[in-house]
């Protein structure tokens, strides 16, 4: 007997955002201590296309909720990353599209997790 195992996206989006959210959290008293460490924002770019794989995947099988939750948060991250970038100014929108991206693919993991009982 054949078992298919396919790859499930939300786990990718929900280690990718969490690991994001971490990481924007943390950074910041990081660059405190005097280690010579800059904080990079191609580093927030890299999450974001991986988050951008994930919700892509996921949006074409998901409902509307939460297809709408993941489209507004991945666009405040891209939002908060552009930003960063152009005029160097950090945002709190990153946090907020890191907790909605977790929100909604933890909220679709569940909606397939009841699919499948």
């Amino acid at each position: 007997m054949k078992t298919k195992t396919t790859f499930n996206w939300d786990f990718l989006g929900i280690s990718s955002a969490t690991i994001c959210l971490i990481h924007c959290l943390v950074f910041p008293v990081l660059t405190i201590i005097p280690l010579g460490i800059s904080h990079n924002p191609l580093i927030d770019l890299l999450f974001a296309s991986v988050g951008f794989f994930a919700v892509i995947k996921i949006i074409k099988k998901s409902d509307l909720l939460i297809s709408s939750i993941l489209i507004l948060s991945l666009t405040l991250i891209i939002i908060s990353i552009l930003i960063e970038i152009i005029v160097d100014i950090h945002t709190y929108l990153i946090f907020i599209g890191g907790i909605g991206m977790i929100t909604g693919h933890y909220l679709n993991y569940r909606s397939h997790k009841k699919t499948q009982q």
